[in-house]
């Protein structure tokens, strides 16, 4: 299956997904507002922050290994024994740490220390959301995007369905809530439509230590857990000195940009993720890398700029359409976040020949790096700008980063 035709089947997916994030964040704008729209990225950042370590963070490793292994029953079934034992044990040790701290949590992140047992919910559910995640990325590996679509597609139409009745009764508290058991939902849509793939053993369901399997899921997820734990955490730093200087109101206009971006990047990035992954981990000669690498740009990137430049050019429409009239003022950051989008997509290519080829250390390094770049960014071109220097920050960051991985892939495709 090529590019086309996967960005084809994640499309659907995707406009799914995109859908039920956006009544989501148009449910909490008309009943909160920009402040409310300010929490819920909070939320949600904490949420993407827990996921990634209820599973430890071996998501992109399943997919890795899944593809290189799929021909080899044996090295298939011990990384997948091993794959959910790691999961299932650091999902559980999530949910105990969230426990435990739910009310400090609730008081940093939602202002409100009576949010608590919606944290210690989220806590419960991460066992779930990690037999989620292990269940998406086995598929993946697969390159089973027919089946991975069905499951996001019926996932998010019930993620609608709870999004819409919660918020209604318990309004911003049920919104933050369906997100929650919305996700734990994909379980019995997605078990069944796995069960009846071609490629299900009931070995894949059972959990065992494995050293040798654990170690490379360790080495792996070291990758995978700088960059989901770090972009978490700097967006939460960002709104906190956002919130400072300029107040929840105008964090709740750089959410809503920052929130319209990730939507519809998001139908490029799961393209990315789904096809790139899986093919860059088995193919193994330069010319079919460079091939790869190259019909990415020639599909991807005239996409990205496409949207762009509708989004730009339509944004005030946008604006009034996915949150209210309260909004408004947000639009004139809309020029710098959609430059730093294009740049983004451009280096996310080039970045998935490290995960790809499991460049751990420089991996790491670069994650950390890049992220404390963007937060000295953003402190010095707001202290220069005001509010739209964040959006400077994220175009200039990622510019640099883009130049960062240009010199890996040319470094790492000239020793081939």
């Amino acid at each position: 299956m090529n590019i086309v035709r996967t960005g084809a089947y994640t499309a659907v997916a995707t406009a799914a997904r995109l859908l039920a994030g956006l009544i989501a964040i148009k449910l909490v704008a008309w009943f909160a507002g920009p402040e409310g729209v300010g929490k819920l990225g909070q939320f949600m950042s904490l949420m993407s922050l827990l996921a990634v370590l209820a599973g430890g963070g071996i998501g992109a490793a399943i997919v890795k290994y899944v593809a290189e292994y799929r021909e080899d029953d044996g090295k298939l079934s011990r990384l997948l024994s091993a794959a959910l034992w790691y999961a299932f044990c650091a999902s559980c040790l999530m949910a105990f740490v969230a426990l435990v701290l739910s009310r400090p949590i609730a008081t940093w992140l939602l202002g409100d220390p009576q949010d608590a047992g919606l944290i210690r919910i989220l806590a419960i559910a991460q066992i779930g959301i990690a037999l989620v995640n292990y269940m998406l990325a086995v598929i993946n590996g697969f390159m089973d995007v027919r089946r991975l679509a069905f499951i996001q597609v019926a996932g998010s139409a019930v993620g609608i369905a709870m999004m819409i009745w919660l918020s209604q009764w318990l309004h911003l508290y049920g919104a933050l809530l369906a997100l929650v058991l919305s996700q734990v939902s994909w379980l019995a849509i997605g078990l069944p439509a796995w069960w009846r793939s071609a490629y299900f053993r009931p070995a894949m369901l059972r959990m065992r230590f494995d050293r040798e399997m654990t170690v490379r899921l360790a080495m792996f997820s070291m990758m995978t857990l700088s960059s989901a734990l770090l972009a978490p955490l700097v967006n939460i730093a960002v709104r906190d000195h956002l919130a400072v200087h300029f107040g929840w109101q105008r964090v709740g206009y750089w959410q809503a940009v920052s929130k319209v971006s990730d939507a519809y990047l998001l139908f490029l990035t799961t393209a990315i993720n789904i096809y790139y992954l899986p093919k860059l981990a088995s193919t193994h000669t330069r010319e079919a890398l460079l091939f790869e690498l190259r019909s990415a740009f020639r599909y991807i990137m005239p996409a990205v700029i496409v949207l762009a430049t509708l989004v730009y050019v339509l944004r005030e429409w946008v604006t009034r359409l996915l949150f209210t009239a309260d909004f408004e003022s947000a639009n004139f950051l809309y020029g710098p976040q959609l430059v730093g989008d294009v740049i983004k997509i451009a280096s996310f290519i080039l970045s998935y020949i490290m995960l790809a080829k499991a460049m751990t250390r420089l991996f790491v390094i670069s994650e950390c790096v890049f992220a404390f770049t963007y937060l000295v960014l953003v402190y010095v071109c707001t202290a220069h700008y005001g509010l739209v220097g964040a959006m400077y920050a994220f175009a200039i960051n990622y510019l640099l980063y883009f130049a960062f991985n240009v010199l890996v892939a040319r470094r790492y495709l000239g020793a081939l």
